[in-house]
């Protein structure tokens, strides 16, 4: 068994463990001070919007052997707005420059001409209305929120109000900081964006899930015992799925990192980045929200319920009372009517203690 295989097997088993919610408001101060540089960078830099949104003019000219660099400074200084040259295929250039209108575009294309060398005849110019963007936005937006809504109402059913907000606060962390990224880095946004965008979240909340479930499983009947508290079991559930959690991402982010990094870079297909760049930094955020937000956060509401205030205050004096007699509460607590497989892992950090040999078991029983 490779060594993150076992490790993924000790952590299920409970015999090592993390302790992510003894530690949650440093995830919590993290996640906040990049949320605010998002948000700070959204409000300074805003959006950088493609022509689908602003409108504009496309000119896709023949074979030339103008430089893109060169091409994109002409096109710059003719239009008097940032221009995108992409080289083609067959050795023409696509240059995009937003808010041209047709005058504009008229003039722009006879500069290309002479600039370019090549007749302007044979530079095709079409025209884009932002309309078209703007309807995809707002279809886009209508379809976030009708999904938030019923994602509120699935887990609120499937599992519990509180694990719906949480899921919810999740989301909107992911989606702020993936906007944000593209506000600091100013990459295009583009009808490709908002699809990697709203494709993320899918998969954000699917791996939230999947931690929720281990939850309620391992949290069936918490209230009968008085060995662990409903903090200490989520962080079993976290430890349990950590491994499965990081295999997917790793997995996940490898063919869009690809795409990313060599595609768009390397390559120049800076296309590609348009979708990829939200596909990265939402799949990055989606794992880091699930394991280190959604969950503790789901602890920290749970933790207010009177039951398991009782419970915990119950568990707390146990301990106190074992460890005043010099006992090992871990051992006392063996007999308790609570599934063994439910031990939290993230109650130590390293190997788990084991109990005393013999301690528990009558005398002349053992064999």
């Amino acid at each position: 068994m490779s060594r993150l295989g076992n490790l993924g097997a000790r952590l299920y088993r409970g015999e090592v463990g993390y302790d992510f919610i003894g530690n949650r408001k440093i995830w919590y101060g993290i996640s906040i001070l990049i949320t605010i540089t998002a948000i700070v960078g959204l409000a300074v830099s805003g959006l950088n919007m493609g022509i689908e949104f602003k409108g504009g003019a496309v000119f896709t000219t023949p074979k030339t052997s103008v430089s893109v660099d060169k091409a994109e400074e002409l096109a710059s200084t003719s239009s008097g707005h940032q221009a995108i040259v992409q080289k083609l295929g067959n050795g023409g250039l696509r240059i995009q420059i937003t808010e041209v209108d047709t005058s504009k575009s008229d003039e722009i294309k006879g500069e290309l001409s002479k600039g370019l060398s090549v007749p302007a005849e044979k530079i095709a110019a079409d025209l884009v209305g932002p309309s078209w963007g703007e309807q995809i936005a707002n279809k886009a937006w209508t379809g976030l929120g009708v999904f938030m809504v019923l994602v509120v109402i699935y887990l609120a059913i499937a599992f519990e109000w509180r694990m719906a907000i949480a899921a919810l606060v999740a989301l909107i962390h992911d989606i702020t900081i993936t906007v944000g990224v593209y506000a600091l880095v100013g990459f295009e946004v583009t009808p490709g964006t908002v699809i990697g965008l709203l494709t993320i979240l899918g998969y954000s909340l699917y791996d939230t899930v999947v931690v929720f479930d281990s939850l309620k499983e391992g949290t069936k009947g918490i209230t009968k015992q008085t060995r662990w508290t409903y903090s200490e079991i989520a962080n079993r559930s976290i430890n349990g799925t950590l491994v499965r959690s990081i295999n997917t991402t790793v997995v996940a982010l490898l063919p869009v990192a690809g795409l990313l990094f060599i595609g768009g870079g390397v390559l120049g297909a800076g296309m590609l980045n348009d979708i990829s760049l939200a596909l990265f930094v939402g799949l990055a955020a989606g794992a880091y929200s699930s394991i280190f937000i959604a969950t503790p956060l789901v602890a920290d509401l749970k933790e207010r319920d009177p039951q398991m205030k009782a419970l915990k205050k119950r568990i707390l004096a146990k301990r106190a009372a074992a460890a005043a007699k010099g006992e090992s509460s871990e051992a006392e607590q063996a007999d308790e009517d609570f599934p063994e497989d439910v031990a939290p892992a993230g109650a130590v950090v390293g190997q788990r203690q084991e109990p005393p040999r013999g301690h528990g078991r009558t005398p002349g029983k053992r064999r």
